[in-house]
């Protein structure tokens, strides 16, 4: 996460930064004003891939025995030995879950570029697949 957000300050530009300091404002000023907005808009999208990410890690949990959907499912199966529908049930919820964040993260995403005029985010290209980006002439 450091490095996401190092980077995403990085990305912003020197001249915003020389032109706020020209106009009188103080660093911390700049920070806040000028550098962490522009930042955010290169921070959110693999700030919400790293949390997808560790959603769909959880299932490896289970390995260690700690008590998670995987595990929960795994314990059932041994008493009533259904493994494979409550796997699928596992399944569902994992793919439910990811959509919904996966949504969300596009929403996000939509909401910071309101102020980039080349490209919006498109989640369901994302999604699905595409580069995630669309004209919005």
């Amino acid at each position: 996460m450091a490095e996401i957000v190092r980077a995403g300050i990085m990305s912003v530009d020197q001249g915003q930064q020389e032109a706020a300091r020209a106009l009188g404002m103080r660093p911390g000023q700049i920070l806040r004003r000028i550098v962490l907005p522009q930042a955010v808009r290169v921070i959110v999208p693999p700030t919400g891939n790293e949390t997808i990410g560790m959603l769909k890690m959880t299932s490896l949990v289970s390995v260690i025995a700690l008590s998670d959907l995987l595990y929960s499912v795994q314990t059932i199966s041994s008493r009533t030995f259904q493994t494979i529908p409550l796997l699928l049930v596992a399944c569902v919820w994992y793919l439910a879950i990811t959509s919904v964040m996966t949504a969300i993260q596009g929403r996000i995403e939509k909401r910071f570029a309101r102020g980039d005029r080349t490209a919006t985010v498109s989640w369901s290209r994302r999604m699905f697949g595409g580069s995630g980006i669309r004209n919005s002439k």
